[in-house]
């Protein structure tokens, strides 16, 4: 049977994620919700989601081990970040007075200065459009402009626009998905998203890990 294994390191919408992804299987899949090692080692497809401060994250994932585990799978498996595991994915943050990420795409996290400039509401939450950039397989049957669920104050700024796959604005653009080889990242919350975010996770479960 097919594995999907949710990265449970204590921080992050785990039971909404498990439910989304029972929601969109069929029961063809198994879905582990896990801080085991070998159990993420082994899984076909890889969930890091999260919610909260990214220093804390990055404490429990190298309290954990997970910090190597991820770094090891994020390099040949279908791998989905999702808020703060996609801002974890980057090589530091503002946030905390500054904090180190995994490194796994090059790049900052930083804080909504131009929302507060422009009498905007930080944290940024709630639904916004989101433009995908190029055709990827994780945006298959979503249509251009679907709305998805958003909260968080900062958001990241990759080293290579490439890598960007969707844009939302508030009220400057701002990168809402990345996309590097078998990674694809999102800053919003699938679980959250009603059909669109369903479709999305539907994509990345049928996902092989090629653009």
């Amino acid at each position: 049977m097919h594995r999907v294994a949710v990265i449970d390191y204590g921080m992050g919408n785990l039971r909404s994620v498990s439910k989304a992804l029972e929601a969109v299987t069929d029961n063809q899949s198994q879905i582990l919700v896990t801080a085991d090692a070998e159990k993420i080692r082994s899984a076909d497809h890889i969930i890091f989601p999260g919610v909260g401060a990214i220093r804390d994250c990055m404490t429990e994932l190298k309290r954990l081990g997970l910090d190597r585990v991820i770094g090891d799978v994020v390099k040949h498996k279908p791998f989905l970040g999702i808020c703060l595991g996609m801002q974890s994915l980057l090589t530091r943050s503002q946030e905390n007075g500054g904090s180190a990420g995994l490194d796994i795409i090059d790049g900052e996290v930083v804080y909504f200065d131009s929302a507060i400039q422009q009498h905007l509401k930080v944290p940024h939450m709630g639904w916004n459009e989101v433009e995908q950039r190029y055709p990827h397989p994780l945006w298959r049957n979503i249509p251009q402009n679907s709305r998805f669920y958003f909260v968080h104050s900062f958001y990241v700024k990759p080293g290579n626009d490439d890598s960007i796959a969707g844009h939302s604005h508030y009220p400057l653009p701002f990168a809402a998905a990345l996309a590097k080889e078998n990674v694809f990242a999102v800053q919003f919350h699938p679980e959250k998203s009603q059909h669109a975010g369903l479709q999305l996770l539907k994509n990345f479960i049928n996902w092989d890990g090629q653009s």
